[in-house]
């Protein structure tokens, strides 16, 4: 089959297509034919220091759409032509290929209505951004929150879910991604280039702060970000935790919550690697009702991911670029 092949650690901007042997579904797998792939930071991030479950030429892309092709043993629930999205495990070969092998129970139906692209937009930035909402802040009606870059995947996907929620919505964006941010429902964007961000916040809520904050840039942007909490805020985190000295105990009564999506396929918990499915399920209701945008701006084709990749890498990237395989 014809894969992108990244051929050792740290070389991704030279990967190229090339031909390995199609994988096989083991026991509980499905074998699914590759319609789409979205695009992540994680596919450089990891390629750059490589995975010690890795064998070379390795093949990233984590989001996938396709078709059902084969089912492995014990797989009840699926049948060859199905239409799949999933989150894939980063240990494994992934979906920059005709054909990828994930588990049967962490992958979700595509309703009729999605195409393969727009669901290949979803797993790692809207799961991530529902995971850190539902799952570990509890986000909640007239609550009011930070979202850091809206104008990306996870902060896109987090600006859309947490006004359906009913929360007031900041979120920091460039100048030029602000009407951007604010279509997908954001109340106030702050330019964190030229300003003060929580300065900002703070003014915007009367000194009160906000009750969340979804820190996707750095520990150094979650660690200035505790600034802007309020008593009994929460801040869930992508990139790295904040300094927690920085807030003395007993005061402000903070709440920490790391989020990993693909921890899942590492720990021994099935209902949590099922939750992936779930969140999955929940969002393409969403795109079916009208009620989500997939962020698609992009779609391109396999050979050009390593360019996709480095625009990626220097954040000149807004929404979600998508591979079309088929």
């Amino acid at each position: 089959m014809k894969a992108l092949l990244l051929k050792d650690k740290g070389l991704w901007q030279e990967m190229s297509v090339g031909d390995v042997e199609r994988p096989l579904p083991s026991s509980g797998d499905i074998l699914v034919k590759v319609h789409a792939v979205g695009l992540n930071p994680v596919d450089y991030k990891t390629a750059t220091g490589g995975n010690s479950n890795w064998t070379y030429p390795h093949i990233l892309g984590l989001d996938v759409a396709g078709i059902i092709e084969e089912i492995g043993e014990g797989v009840t629930e699926w049948k060859k032509g199905d239409r799949v999205v999933y989150h894939g495990n980063l240990a494994k070969k992934g979906g920059y290929a005709e054909y990828a092998v994930t588990t049967a129970h962490t992958a979700s139906r595509i309703p009729d209505e999605i195409s393969f692209e727009e669901a290949a937009a979803l797993p790692c930035a809207g799961y991530t951004a529902y995971q850190a909402l539902f799952r570990k802040l509890h986000i909640q009606e007239n609550q009011t929150i930070l979202i850091h870059g809206g104008a990306g995947g996870v902060g896109g996907f987090a600006i859309q879910l947490a006004k359906q929620k009913g929360l007031t919505v900041i979120t920091t964006a460039s100048e030029h991604n602000h009407d951007y941010v604010k279509e997908l429902g954001a109340d106030f964007a702050i330019d964190y280039k030229q300003e003060d961000v929580v300065e900002k916040v703070m003014k915007l809520t009367n000194g009160v702060g906000v009750n969340a904050v979804l820190d996707t840039v750095s520990r150094d942007n979650a660690t200035a970000s505790l600034d802007a909490l309020t008593f009994n805020g929460q801040i869930a985190f992508i990139a790295g935790p904040p300094d927690y000295t920085k807030v003395k105990t007993f005061t402000k009564s903070l709440s920490y919550h790391e989020i990993a999506l693909g921890g899942a396929h590492f720990s021994n918990n099935r209902n949590e690697q099922e939750d992936l499915a779930r969140m999955g399920d929940e969002m393409l209701r969403l795109l079916v009702d009208k009620k989500l945008s997939p962020l698609v701006e992009e779609v391109i084709t396999l050979d050009e991911v390593p360019q996709a990749l480095v625009k990626l890498s220097e954040r000149h990237v807004k929404g979600k670029i998508v591979v079309k395989m088929a």
